[in-house]
């Protein structure tokens, strides 16, 4: 028979909190819309609802940041902890299936260019495992569950994580063949594409690659400019310009004589990185991705 006493939790709406949770993590609205999937705005009008619940002020707002005040940061550990503990427990329930699963987080231009091609081979050869792919550019957390491995560029630190080089970057002038680019002089008559770089590691442009070609006189500060790295090349695929973009990426559009790379020089970047937790680097699904990643990106080197 079930208790006549009922011990009801008072507690704000659970949408109030998880919005209020991931504006704390990232100090920035925006960035906790992008994580939820929602507006920036929607961020905003459930913090106002936890704040008109509570009856106090949840953050300090500032022109393009937030700060914790002191009853924000009272709360922030508390659903930080609760929301770690409740991921735990949805991880380990999934992790119970039947069938494996292991999500791999890397930027969109990597999961676009070297994953999504491959992962049919990945398939065929791995039948029980269920490969994920979440492609963002956004950081992930390991720890709290969201990602198993997660590919980043750049050489840390990593932390306590388990960190694999995987791929050399290398960046170079990329465009399609039938805009005949020979020479670095035939840029001047074909459109510069850009690429504004939203990661957190901001990559070569134009004016860094004139400098090394030790070219002057390019309309560097002229053409049409992409928020996405994809996008920009696949305007190049398209034919509407020239790139400064990544090789190590292009390399299937490279290999399919989709674009070329008509002349140098070459600039050599950092590293991408396999990162995982030392929990999870021993899991056999896990070192069964990782080795698949390897094989990968070592037939696609080659």
């Amino acid at each position: 028979m079930p208790s006549s006493i009922v011990s009801r939790r008072d507690l704000p709406p659970l949408a109030t909190l998880r919005a209020f949770e991931a504006a704390a993590r990232h100090l920035s609205f925006r960035m906790a819309a992008a994580e939820l999937g929602v507006t920036p705005t929607a961020i905003s009008h459930q913090v106002r609802l936890l704040e008109e619940t509570l009856g106090q002020a949840m953050f300090v707002r500032h022109v393009r940041r937030v700060s914790l005040t002191p009853a924000g940061a009272m709360l922030y550990p508390v659903l930080r902890d609760g929301f770690d503990a409740f991921a735990r427990g949805v991880t380990q329930l999934r992790r119970a299936r039947a069938r494996t699963a292991v999500v791999v987080s890397a930027t969109r231009l990597f999961t676009a260019r070297l994953l999504v091609p491959a992962v049919g081979g990945f398939a065929a050869a791995h039948p029980a495992i269920d490969l994920h792919l979440h492609a963002s550019d956004l950081l992930v957390d390991l720890t709290s569950g969201g990602a198993d491995i997660a590919i980043r560029y750049g050489d840390g630190p990593f932390g306590d994580l388990v960190a694999t080089p995987l791929l050399a970057e290398r960046v170079g002038v990329l465009c399609s063949p039938a805009l005949a680019v020979a020479t670095p002089d035939d840029l001047r008559r074909v459109p510069l594409l850009h690429s504004e770089w939203t990661s957190p590691v901001a990559g070569p442009d134009w004016a860094s690659w004139a400098r090394l070609a030790g070219i002057e006189g390019l309309p560097i500060t002229t053409g049409p400019r992409f928020t996405d790295d994809g996008h920009a090349l696949q305007a190049a695929i398209a034919g509407h310009g020239a790139v400064v973009s990544s090789l190590t990426l292009a390399a299937p559009d490279l290999a399919a004589g989709l674009l070329v790379h008509p002349f140098g020089p070459v600039i050599d970047g950092g590293s991408y990185h396999v990162l995982t937790t030392r929990a999870a680097a021993v899991r056999p699904e896990i070192a069964a991705v990782r080795g698949w990643l390897d094989a990968m990106t070592r037939v696609g080197a080659g």
